[in-house]
């Protein structure tokens, strides 16, 4: 079984990606990939881990967990999306690291289904709107009590990708950044499925649709009908044209209530962030998607 997960991060896709897969779930199940709905296996698999404290798996229990997430699926490929995986937003900074609890739950992965073939996804945020989103979802959390002991400034994603590549190697990563996410956003459904290049997917500009005005989005269908044959590059290049035009600014700009750092603290933090992506690009078994 190949198992494709998206691991977050928070404040990233918002429930998006499971939706967009939802309306594929005909689709890809008639090419035997599953994508069962989270009730499936969101609790099943929290169960599961917390098991693992009492002792090893039996040999039976994979096939076990494998049916009760599929049920009637018949499939050679599952696609799972939890935020939660490595943890809840409250605990996903502490002492200078993005996750700590990444590479223990990454070993019960390991544990839980041994033998599968299991591909990692994940997306990446600019941590000067990171923090303050993850501040927003938690509710009467105070800001000091969100960074645990950490300074913004040596927040690297990097330094997380490279803790999953060692406690994980066999495990590929695939990694973007959240703000590229609505020009590549059928991209990521289909590699994450599995698809070629090309494949028609329901709902791949969903995203672009929120940050473009009607006006442009029906002429950039038009547009897209009128060019059947275009790359995934040239379709890139056409949607970075027409948002050029016809992007929401208020829908670009997300409204955060943001810390009373100075202008200078957020001018780092992108700038590093975008250091950082070039990083990670160059880790082995990493593939970073851009527009």
């Amino acid at each position: 079984m190949k198992i494709a997960l998206h691991v977050g991060a928070h404040c990233t896709d918002e429930g998006r990606l499971a939706k967009t897969l939802a309306r594929n779930r005909d689709d890809l199940l008639a090419q035997r990939v599953s994508v069962p709905p989270q009730a499936n296996y969101r609790i099943l698999l929290r169960e599961a881990i917390h098991a693992l404290d009492e002792g090893t798996p039996s040999p039976e229990a994979k096939d076990v967990l494998l049916d009760a997430i599929l049920q009637a699926d018949e499939a050679d490929h599952m696609v799972l999306l939890n935020d939660n995986f490595f943890g809840t937003p409250r605990m996903a900074i502490k002492e200078g690291q993005f996750y700590p609890m990444a590479e223990q739950r990454l070993a019960d992965l390991r544990q839980l289904f041994p033998g599968c073939e299991i591909e990692l996804f994940l997306a990446l945020r600019d941590p000067g709107t990171f923090i303050p989103a993850l501040h927003t979802a938690t509710t009467g959390v105070r800001l000091e009590h969100i960074l645990n002991n950490t300074d913004p400034g040596t927040l690297r994603w990097s330094d997380l990708i490279r803790r999953m590549r060692t406690i994980a190697p066999e495990m590929p990563i695939t990694v973007w950044s959240n703000e590229d996410s609505p020009l590549i956003y059928g991209e990521i459904i289909r590699i994450m499925s599995g698809l070629p290049e090309g494949a028609k997917i329901r709902g791949a500009f969903e995203l672009l649709s929120e940050i473009m005005s009607v006006e442009g989005m029906k002429r950039f269908r038009t547009y897209f009908a009128d060019n059947p044959t275009m790359t995934e590059s040239q379709k890139r290049r056409a949607m970075t044209v027409f948002l050029d035009k016809y992007a929401i600014p208020e829908a670009v700009e997300e409204d955060l209530d943001l810390p009373a750092w100075p202008s200078e603290v957020f001018e780092y933090l992108t700038d590093a962030y975008e250091e950082d992506a070039e990083d990670i690009a160059g880790i082995e078994g990493v593939t970073l998607l851009t527009p």
